[in-house]
């Protein structure tokens, strides 16, 4: 099917539901899909072809989404910009993509200039909110154009999507997804977290990820898509509670912010079937003051752009079986096991599958795989070596097949000849009550190649010292684990989706030196 058939769907059968609702207001799947027509009719007669490239920069609002659903409809590539994206980063992503549209909030009318400098393929810039002086607004560019576009052909192998990597390392890379791509990690979501009631789906992160994501296949049950532009605690527990949100996608370190506002308790959550977590892992700790506070909906994923969200999959049941059974907490350590429509295995550097509890590189098959790098051969045979998708993580499983995520490869440290794997001293230091977020380093060091570092972010007027930290490790872990130095920082550097960058913690202390491991 194609991607504006889950809309369709919900068009069909809950055609006077609220389908889109912001601080704007509410406008039903009727509403919604006439003005989609209206905008695959406008796009088309202004030029767009089949496969042509829509770039998207907005906040979390309706009118975003709007856009994206009229690009489906009109057979248009979506490009999802972060909102927290650099100018430098979003004229790169457009100039790599060919991008000849781009939709925008007026809250990023300042990249204007540049981007209509440095993107000559640019041909049409529609604001979506406001008029800004020289350009379209949405209301505009869609006034007067038919309220029917013909159906397109479905192809099940054309891209109609580029999804955008984390970009942690060097410029991010546009995985390509088709149709197929997006039936095979729907049916494995609706297959491990089956709807329990007419879904209510809150995009409080960036629509240009996760968040995003998740709204195509709540469109197919009529669910309405709630948008806030930010995801402050506040807002989202507010909306939680006023729209009666059943799903949402956030960061750990949303949530963590969550846990940590004084009011949390005071708001009603019942209604949430899945508060699905994923990008990074969250302490065993926390996972369980999440389910004291939300109710028993915590859900854990495990996807990249290249593999969307569920190379595996931790459902609210196994949470909570965990939480009270001891003998299975461990569990909330891992990321869940692999879906009924993927295989995810552990593979080692020669290309051999290993055995249950053995390291190796985390590798994914199934119709979830995006097809590769737009533009980028070279990546694409990296990561498809020995058939099957390399996912750059380093893992294992137990004899019951849930994956630990113990790091990235790129990440290993190699201290005095030995590999530490920071993952395992990060989740230590997240034990403390103190702590925010962390991240473990290895640093130039003569004697030692590497030095074990720690790098932590405090909660709001909390304190921690270096030597607590350092008493903690040496009493969990063998001695060359133990970070030989502990810094705090006000606030660690983060990506558009929330992931730490290690890589810009790193430039701190690498700077000036050749060698970087």
């Amino acid at each position: 099917m194609r991607l504006i058939d889950f809309f369709e769907r919900g068009v069909r059968f809950w055609p006077d539901t609220a389908c889109l609702v912001d601080p704007s207001g509410s406008q039903t799947y009727t509403e919604v899909s006439i003005r989609s027509h209206q905008t695959a009719s406008a796009l088309v007669s202004n030029g767009l072809k089949p496969g042509g490239i829509v770039a998207i920069l907005s906040q979390n609002c309706s009118k975003a989404f709007e856009a994206w659903i009229g690009a489906a409809r009109a057979d248009g590539v979506w490009v999802g910009l972060a909102a927290l994206n650099s100018v430098s980063e979003n004229t790169y992503i457009l100039n790599h993509r060919s991008a000849e549209w781009l939709f925008i909030h007026s809250d990023f009318k300042e990249q204007i200039p540049q981007i209509r400098k440095d993107c000559p393929d640019l041909k049409h810039i529609i604001c979506l909110d406001e008029k800004i002086d020289g350009y379209q607004t949405f209301e505009e560019f869609i006034q007067g154009h038919s309220d029917f576009f013909p159906e397109i052909t479905y192809d099940r192998d054309s891209i109609i999507s580029h999804f955008s990597s984390g970009g942690t390392t060097g410029q991010p890379k546009g995985a390509l997804w088709t149709s197929l791509t997006w039936q095979a990690w729907s049916a494995n979501v609706f297959a491990h977290l089956p709807i329990k009631k007419r879904p209510v789906h809150l995009v409080a992160s960036s629509m240009a990820h996760g968040a995003g994501v998740f709204v195509w296949p709540i469109f197919a049950f009529g669910g309405t898509i709630v948008s806030i532009p930010k995801a402050d605690p506040n807002s989202v527990l507010k909306a939680i509670q006023i729209h009666g949100v059943t799903h949402t996608f956030l960061p750990p370190t949303v949530i963590y912010m969550m846990l940590a506002y004084p009011e949390a308790k005071q708001y009603d959550c019942s209604s949430m079937d899945y508060l699905i977590y994923g990008g990074a892992p969250m302490s065993a700790d926390k996972v369980k003051e999440a389910i004291d506070v939300f109710g028993p909906c915590m859900t854990q994923i495990y996807g990249q752009a290249e593999c969307p969200v569920t190379i595996g999959i931790l459902t609210p049941e196994e949470h909570i079986e965990a939480v009270e059974d001891p003998s299975k907490q461990h569990r909330l350590l891992s990321c869940g096991r692999a879906p009924v429509f993927v295989q995810t295995e552990i593979m080692d550097d020669d290309g051999l599958l290993v055995n249950e509890g053995e390291w190796g590189e985390i590798v994914v098959r199934g119709e979830i795989v995006s097809l590769g790098y737009f533009g980028d051969r070279e990546a694409t045979a990296a990561i498809q070596e020995h058939g099957w998708h390399h996912t750059g993580d380093v893992g294992y499983k137990d004899n019951e097949g849930y994956i630990y995520i113990v790091d990235r490869k790129k990440d290993m440290i190699i201290s005095g000849g030995l590999n530490v794997f920071p993952i395992e001293i990060e989740r230590l230091i997240w034990s403390f009550e103190e702590v925010q977020d962390c991240v473990v380093i290895g640093i130039p060091d003569e004697k030692w190649g590497e030095a074990v570092k720690a790098v932590i972010e405090l909660k709001s007027e909390q304190i921690l010292h270096e030597d607590d930290v350092i008493k903690l490790c040496k009493s969990e872990l063998a001695a060359y684990k133990v970070p030989k130095t502990v810094e705090f920082w006000d606030e660690l550097p983060r990506s558009p989706v929330g992931k730490v960058l290690k890589k810009e913690v790193r430039k701190k202390f690498w700077a000036g030196v050749d060698r970087k491991i």
